[in-house]
């Protein structure tokens, strides 16, 4: 007869995978997505977050109010698991900080689950504007998202951190947070500036955001030049 467990002994539960990607996502577009879907499916998530910002402090004001950039993000997740929407900077009627965030993301998780905080190359090359930038990889690992093409060296202050704290394989990142890796990228040239252009001056955006978000953005108006 085989070994009964122990009713005194509490079994650990297999960690959690969650990512996280912020933006403004003005609108959002088969470059968020695909790159999302791929590291999802790459490393394994359980879950993709799609975090739209309020007010993103090193952006310019998003051109569509929170509603409906959050609206289209819905709209683009609907049956695309693990992706996954999560609307809580714009509950916050104040600057969007990624600390913020991920501070309370963690009050929510198991202390041994990991977190992924994705971030492109410029972004992270601008690691060290941000507000409390040091404290951000005690609640996390980083995956820089490295587009083939990228040739870019990082900043100074970039450079010890790096050297510290970088792993080669990002399937290799050990517990709940505090390192860095790269991932490539399948290179997609879609800008939503240039989504925002095309829309503005009449032109098609079809098949660079999904049919879902385009048929949001006509049934809205959004972009569009006043006539």
């Amino acid at each position: 007869m085989a070994d009964q467990p122990d009713p005194g002994v509490v079994i650990a539960s297999e960690p959690r995978r969650i990512g996280v990607l912020g933006g403004t996502f003005d609108p959002v577009h088969i470059g968020h997505l695909r790159g999302a879907l791929e590291v999802a499916e790459s490393l394994g998530l359980d879950e993709l977050r799609l975090t739209p910002n309020a007010r993103p402090p090193h952006r310019d004001t998003p051109q569509v109010s929170a509603q409906d950039r959050l609206a289209m993000v819905e709209c683009a997740v609907v049956g695309v698991a693990p992706l996954v929407v999560d609307a809580r900077e714009l509950q916050r009627d104040k600057p969007s900080y990624t600390i913020d965030t991920l501070e309370l993301m963690r009050a929510e998780l198991a202390a041994h689950d990991q977190v992924f905080l994705l971030l492109g190359w410029d972004a992270f090359c601008g690691l060290p504007t941000w507000h409390r930038w040091e404290e951000l990889l005690q609640h996390c690992h980083i995956l820089v998202l490295q587009r083939p093409d990228a040739d870019s060296e990082p900043p100074d202050a970039l450079r010890n951190l790096l050297a510290a704290r970088s792993v080669s394989d990002p399937l290799a990142l050990k517990g709940p947070s505090g390192q860095i890796a790269f991932v490539w990228q399948t290179p997609l040239a879609v800008s939503a500036t240039q989504i925002r252009q095309l829309l503005a001056s009449g032109k098609s955006v079809r098949f660079l955001v999904p049919d879902a978000v385009l048929a949001y953005i006509d049934a809205h108006g959004l972009y569009r030049a006043p006539n």
